[in-house]
């Protein structure tokens, strides 16, 4: 698959760069906030190959690609100049707002847990699979639970448990706009030592003069997100009142000396509270219907997703996996409906006589009973509806089963027969009906498909018709831009589009500091070269000069990023830092802009290295040959520390 032309199609079918106001991806779908949703072209980007299915639900606008997903986030996000949002410009904010005002307080609150929990996904289901795996150790004997192994493997799996509140703490702060570093801070002061100790004393706290509740808040959910949302407001008054000559000083000493008291004091407690509350009412419930909550959720986990409210059920689950080390509210019914979707498809496989649905059943159904749903449900039965209804009654009734023998889960990661591992504690029946629990949602199922059956659609090969030509014309169009991250310029150097062949071109080093490759870069689409050949300069001082003669060709608003086009054909791509349109504008400063001519030496966009690294983002800067394929013999200079106008690349 072509992972940057797709990005590409998808940028442009959503709306372009100006109307995404934040972009986050799962495990197969990427999840844009859009500023005005009607923009978007709905069917054309349902009718791009490699996209599965286009849904709006749950305060976002999600496009399911299936499991290539986080290769076309990373392209996305490099085009688009960022991992979580861009395009706020004044034109763009009063529909923003207005779109906001319109949500629901449901759609709001799951747009929240949505955006908080995407980038702690990778941790705690890493942390998931090795509780998994050591369970499997310990019931075969070749570990036991007073060896060091043991501890040591269960201190890295509890790890991202224990510390959960720092890792939502990022993903917090990129929902609410506020700094990563300062919120991670915040959360690191609920899980300081020194209050670990108050709290073993048991003394009564004060501060000044305030009584202090002390509370656990390893592994806690609600309140650090009440906190993050709170230190947003907070560091914007901290950047009004703070004078522009000392703020790198004084911003972040407000926020820290707000925000942390009153996380201790008040908002800690309060989201504890409601954290317990909610916990409470489920165990509540589950402890007079054991069988009602995976009962549901095997019914109406299909439903759930395509809303978008899958989400609201998480931080319950991660809650009672920290407290109990078990949960029985995600994990049960997940595990029946997800073995259910994969029955249903891999009966329209077998059944289809589409040659097209058969691949597509086969390969997403399998994906499927390992645990990942969302191609088998979007591509397949939820097309054919039948399938889907097959799959909501065998993932009831497989729940239903799950409920009453008590199956819990023991580890946060997606249910499928790849985690069976994970329902592996200490009742050893447990794993016995989540086998069971597995066998009937996948025999219901399959046996409900074959009979009822669908609707077989005609294979597009036997009628001679094909979608694809609008789809052709707009990849084409898409792919003669160079620059979709950028706004481009009206003309590009025309008359100079051909290499010099007199001699070797030179690219200057455009900063002072040390040359690396590539490969050095922590952003795949830069060290994997999807965007061209080239290297990288980590700066000793924030000066960026021309490395070329030429023109500026595209400048991003947030000015961390330039386009310059050479005389002799070369087109270089200057992208200061990984991630650094986050800062929007922050810590950068220049004047020039697209049309500029400019020299080689001249000096283009100072930048506050210091500034940008506290606000935790890399400085390291990548230089790249935007049009790589022009150019048969690149040469890269060898790694070392280079001044201002030294050869780092040389063209032929």
């Amino acid at each position: 698959m072509d992972y940057r032309k797709l990005g590409q199609q998808i940028t442009e079918l959503v709306g372009k760069r100006d109307n995404i106001a934040r972009l986050t991806h799962c495990a197969t779908r990427l999840r844009f906030e859009l500023h005005d949703i009607s923009k978007a072209e709905t069917e054309k980007l349902k009718a791009l190959p490699g996209v599965i299915t286009v849904v709006n639900n749950g305060g976002q606008y999600q496009v399911v690609v299936g499991n290539e997903v986080q290769q076309v986030y990373r392209v996305i996000t490099q085009q688009m100049g960022s991992a979580t949002g861009s395009g706020d410009s004044k034109s763009d904010s009063g529909k923003n707002n207005g779109s906001k005002q319109k949500q629901s307080w449901i759609s709001r609150f799951i747009s929240v847990i949505s955006t908080t929990f995407t980038p702690v996904i990778p941790a705690i289901i890493g942390a998931g699979m090795i509780k998994a795996i050591l369970a499997v150790l310990v019931l075969t004997g070749l570990v036991t639970t007073e060896s060091q192994n043991y501890y040591i493997l269960n201190t890295i799996a509890d790890a991202a448990f224990y510390f959960m509140p720092i890792l939502l703490a990022y993903g917090a702060s990129i929902k609410f706009e506020t700094s990563p570093i300062l919120a991670m801070t915040v959360a690191g002061v609920l899980l300081h030592p020194g209050w670990s100790a108050l709290m073993a004393e048991g003394k009564d706290v004060f501060f000044i003069g305030v009584p202090v509740r002390l509370t656990d808040y390893a592994g806690s959910v609600l309140p650090i997100i009440i906190v993050v949302w709170l230190m947003s407001y907070i560091e914007r008054f901290a950047d009004r009142v703070s004078p522009s000559k000392i703020k790198f000083f004084t911003k972040p000493m407000i926020v820290l000396l707000i925000t942390a008291p009153l996380a201790l004091v008040a908002i800690g407690p309060f989201g504890t509270y409601l954290n317990d509350l909610v916990a409470m009412g489920a165990e509540a419930i589950n402890a007079r219907a054991s069988w009602l909550i995976p009962l549901l959720m095997g019914t109406l986990q299909p439903f759930l997703i395509v809303t978008g409210t899958a989400w609201a059920m998480t931080p319950i689950a991660t809650s009672q996996l920290t407290k109990n080390g078990y949960e029985m509210i995600n994990g049960p019914g997940m595990l029946a409906s997800n073995i259910a979707q994969g029955g249903a498809t891999l009966a329209v496989a077998l059944k289809t006589k589409n040659k097209k649905l058969k691949q597509l059943a086969a390969s997403s159904g399998f994906t499927a009973v390992l645990g990942i749903t969302e191609p088998s449900l979007y591509g397949v039965t939820l097309k054919l509806k039948k399938p889907l209804i097959a799959a909501m009654i065998g993932g009831g009734v497989a729940g239903i089963y799950a409920g009453l023998t008590g199956l819990v889960r023991y580890a946060f990661v997606s249910p499928g027969l790849a985690a069976l591992p994970a329902f592996i504690g200490s009742n050893p029946m447990n794993i016995v009906h989540a086998i069971v629990t597995c066998l009937i949602a996948f025999i219901v199922t399959f046996a409900l498909t074959w009979i009822i059956g669908f609707e077989d659609p005609v294979d597009d090969d036997e009628e001679g018709n094909t979608n694809v030509n609008d789809d052709k014309t707009l990849s084409e169009q898409l792919v003669k831009d160079n620059t979709p991250s950028m706004q481009s310029a009206a003309t590009t150097n025309a008359n100079v589009s051909s290499p010099n062949e007199s001699g070797p071109l030179t690219i200057a080093s455009p900063m002072q500091g040390e040359l690396v490759h590539l490969d050095r870069v922590p952003d795949d689409v830069f060290s994997l070269g999807l965007l061209g050949k080239g290297a990288a300069i980590i700066p000793a001082k924030g000066e960026l000069y021309a490395p070329i003669s030429g023109e500026v060709t595209a400048f991003m608003d947030s000015k961390h990023a330039v386009k310059l086009n050479g005389y002799d054909g070369e087109e270089v791509l200057i992208h200061i830092g990984v991630d650094t349109v986050n800062l929007k504008g922050r810590h950068f400063h220049s004047s020039i802009k697209v049309g500029d001519r400019i020299k080689r030496g001249d000096l283009l966009i100072t930048f506050d290295i210091d500034a940008i690294k506290l606000e935790g983002y890399e400085v390291i800067t990548p230089i790249i040959i935007a049009n790589s394929e022009h150019f048969p013999d690149i040469k890269l200079e060898k790694q070392s520390r280079v001044d201002v106008g030294a050869t780092i690349i040389q063209l032929s």
